[in-house]
């Protein structure tokens, strides 16, 4: 009984998690935006500082008609935005938050189970793309598939960097053997992961497969109401996830003053610097062109990301 309690109780933590650091994201990121822009809406709705911003999101989309075009894939159609969404809550159940068993379950090979995991998720917007039976909507899943392939390598490799440093591929291993020195040390593939993983959520500046601008929002443009604002959930919840792990693997996640108690509030609050800078991004760079995306992702991330591998194995000998 008290294992099926254990068990219980993790998944709801992460649960509450999953449904609402999302949420605050969003919320964040309309003040944010209302700041850094001057924009009035978010200051304003129901009062208070706008307080009531998300509420009323949420009510807009839920009045939408949903809407499913004559042509299209019903299923795969309707499937799609839980394709986009449910990998992230998967992650989440990985991710340690503090000293000890404070993560939702160990995985042995936590490093590559979550990074699959996160790489399903572009599933969505091509089963999005495809079912619409659009020509737009099947452009921009091929150009997010095409980003995603892309950033998936140097991503992996600086990851992978941080393994080899730890001698573990598990994510609370990494942290049992992390050292503030690695802060320097690991620099270099924290901002390859950080970067590559603004690409692979279609996040500004590289949110070319998506811009309104060059083909409708991409391979969401038939979508409508509630189906429509679970993709933009999955977004949040992909800056939640995204950030968290860059805390984790190159932040030293729950390390700080006093981490025997207070290792949980050190990993909220670097998860909570990351996504501010995620939305900060996003309201001061012009988004990229799709060549100038590809060329970043294989002319900059993939070199950047081997040399910190290689800058890794010099580090590790010398200290054997």
């Amino acid at each position: 009984m008290m294992d099926v309690a254990d068990v219980l109780w993790r998944l709801l933590a992460v649960l509450l998690a999953f449904l609402l650091l999302p949420l605050i994201v969003g919320q964040a990121e309309h003040k944010a935006m209302a700041h850094m822009q001057g924009r009035v809406g978010p200051m304003y709705a129901g009062g208070f500082h706008g307080w009531a911003q998300l509420v009323a999101d949420g009510v807009k989309f839920a009045q939408k008609e949903d809407i499913v075009p004559s042509g299209a894939d019903r299923r795969v159609f309707q499937l799609a935005p839980a394709i986009a969404l449910l990998p992230y809550l998967i992650v989440l159940i990985a991710i340690p938050v503090g000293k000890g068993d404070a993560v939702g379950q160990v995985v042995d090979a936590g490093v590559f189970f979550v990074l699959a995991v996160m790489g399903v998720g572009v599933l969505g917007s091509l089963m999005g793309g495809w079912a619409s039976n659009n020509k737009f909507s099947l452009l921009g899943g091929l150009r997010t598939a095409a980003q995603l392939l892309a950033y998936e390598l140097p991503m992996l490799l600086a990851a992978a960097s941080v393994a080899m440093a730890a001698g573990t591929l598990s994510l609370p291993g990494i942290l049992d053997a992390w050292q503030w020195w690695w802060l320097p040390w690991q620099i270099i593939g924290g901002l390859v992961f950080f970067t590559a993983g603004l690409a692979e959520l279609q996040r500004p500046p590289f949110d070319a497969p998506v811009a309104d601008s060059e083909i409708i929002f991409g391979a969401y443009t038939e979508y409508t109401g509630l189906r429509f604002a679970l993709f933009l959930l999955a977004e949040y919840a992909g800056i939640v996830v995204l950030s968290a792990l860059t805390a984790v693997l190159f932040l030293g996640g729950w390390h700080g003053p006093s981490d025997s108690e207070l290792g949980w509030v050190w990993t909220l609050l670097k998860t909570a610097v990351l996504a501010f800078v995620v939305i900060w991004l996003r309201v001061s760079y012009p988004r990229l062109r799709e060549d100038q995306i590809q060329r970043v992702a294989w002319t900059v991330l993939v070199p950047l990301a081997l040399l910190q591998i290689a800058l890794t194995g010099v580090v590790k000998v010398v200290i054997q």
